[in-house]
This record gives structure tokens, sequence and C-alpha cells, in this order.
């Protein structure tokens, strides 16, 4: 095993799941991520990740390109400021991001795109959110369209970081264990989970799908999520939390906004996969699809 190999074995990063309470209002919103960003940074935070729809929340999310490019250029601008890696949750973003190829969607639906910007003041990689909410659920007998308004992604992604890989999730991606149990395949030791888990939903789901892709996986969740009230109709579970690898919730926080800060020691995700190989003991042979 290479040293620098060894070293990211035995790292350790000081995470923050940023919790926030956002509405129509993009400027408050802003104000609201730039103060729980800084927050973090004061707490020696090296990886901040904001919640899904943590830019607009409420309203048909529809912004024209030049704000777009403006809201990537201030946080490509906080990132450096800060100095730190941000995990922009997810907002609408229709267009390309300068030097990445990207698909374009529909004409009037953007992606639910996690930007992840590098401390260096730059797009380092971006998600799109590949499954989309449209569901039925109790609160308020409310009816969940997301593809209404936004266009699928088409890729996974996991991306190197100085603590190892990296995988991106958002919100109802948790409840696709495929898309995580492929994160572990190559090896990722963080997942990121932006979200904006509804009350009903929250309640009765969010702590127990978190534990269980910690457990499969045997990595760290780090998931940030909406938290509170937003409309008269729409509410928010919050609970944002970071799971160990042994499924083990580190840190969290009820509701309202704040900063869920952990430090993660990564030498406990070899530790445990050595006394408990289930990478190795999957029988794909068995079990996989043949047809």
């Amino acid at each position: 095993m290479t040293n620098s190999r060894l070293a990211i074995e035995n790292a350790n990063v000081r995470v923050a799941a940023i919790q926030m309470v956002s509405t129509s209002d993009l400027h408050a919103n802003l104000v609201s991520a730039r103060k729980l960003l800084n927050q973090a940074k004061r707490e020696s935070v090296e990886l901040a990740v904001l919640p899904e729809n943590f830019l607009t929340y409420g309203t048909r999310p529809l912004l024209g390109k030049s704000q777009e490019v403006e809201f990537l250029e201030i946080f490509s601008r906080m990132a450096k400021e800060i100095g730190m890696w941000i995990v922009a949750g997810s907002f609408p973003l229709r267009h390309s991001i300068e030097g990445y190829d990207r698909q374009s969607g529909d004409v009037d639906k953007p992606y639910a795109t996690s930007v992840v910007f590098h401390p260096q003041g730059h797009v380092y990689e971006y998600y799109d959110k590949i499954h989309l909410f449209d569901v039925d659920v109790s609160d308020t007998n409310r009816r969940y369209r997301e593809s209404d308004d936004f266009s699928r992604g088409t890729r996974s992604v996991v991306f190197e970081s100085p603590w190892g890989r990296i995988g991106l999730a958002i919100c109802y991606d948790l409840r696709f264990p495929e898309l995580f149990l492929d994160f572990a395949k190559k090896g990722v030791r963080i997942i990121l989970l932006p979200s904006a888990f509804t009350e009903a939903t929250g309640r009765d789901h969010w702590e127990i799908l978190l534990r269980a892709r910690a457990i499969e996986c045997q990595c760290f969740i780090v998931a940030p999520n909406q938290g509170g009230r937003h409309t008269e109709k729409l509410s928010t579970w919050g609970q944002s939390m970071v799971v160990d690898p042994w499924g083990n919730i580190i840190s969290s926080l009820d509701k309202g906004e704040g900063a869920v800060v952990a430090n993660l020691d990564l030498s406990m995700i070899k530790k445990i996969s050595d006394r408990m190989p289930i990478s190795s003991h999957r029988r794909m042979d068995v079990y996989s699809d043949k047809n």
C-alpha cells in the first residue's frame, strides 16, 4: 500500500451538514447560507454541505441564465474566501456549467443540481438528481410531482477528494439502494445527501433509511435537510445528521437553521470492513438479474 493511500485511509475530516428553512426569497436564502457557512468555518469545518432547494423553495424553480451564472460565481468566490469545500446542496440549473459537457434538459425544465465548489474557487463537480419525487404523501394530502418542474439527471457521480472518493445523491435518491451499493463498489468513503424530506416522510423514514444505507455501504453519510415551516402548507422534517459506517448518528439537529458539525475518522471504514467484509460476501452470481 502506498503512503498516500495509507494517509487517506487514516485521514480525518471535519464536516458540516447545513440545515436551513428556505423560502421563495432568493436573497434571504443566500444571506442565511453565507451566515451558516461562515459559522461552519469558525468551527474549523473543511467540507460543508447545504440542503436541497437551499436557494429557492416553495415556488416554481426557474432561474434565468444570468442568475444561474451569478450564483455559480457567488459560490465560487465564497468557497475561495472561506477556504472550504462547499457543496451547494441543490438548486435549479438549466444551462451548461462552464468547463463541463452537460446535456440540456427540457426547454422549460432545469435540473435539480448539486454543485461542488473547490476551496480555490472553481466548480469541481456537479450532479443532476436522477430520481424525481413523483409521489402522494399524507402531509396535507399533498401530491408531489417533481417531474413537472425538473428534468431527470442521466449519470451517477463519484469524485476524488483529499479524503478519498465521495458520492453525490439528493433526497429521494436515498430510497434506491442500487445507487448506494454502486457507490460502495466504486470505493466511496463519504456520501453527501442534501435533502428536503417532508414532515410525513421524514418522521417515518429519514433516520431509518440513512442508517441503513450507511451500514450497507460501510461509509459515512452527511445528510443536511430542510427543517421547518416554509409556507402555510409546506413543512420539512429537519433532523439533519451525520452517520458513521456502523450506522451510529454522530451529530444531529432537530428543527431550525444550524450547522451539524462532526469529525469523520476515516480509519473506521477499514476497521469495520475488515471485521465484516460484506462487499466480498455478496453473491451477485445468485441474485443478480440474468434475464
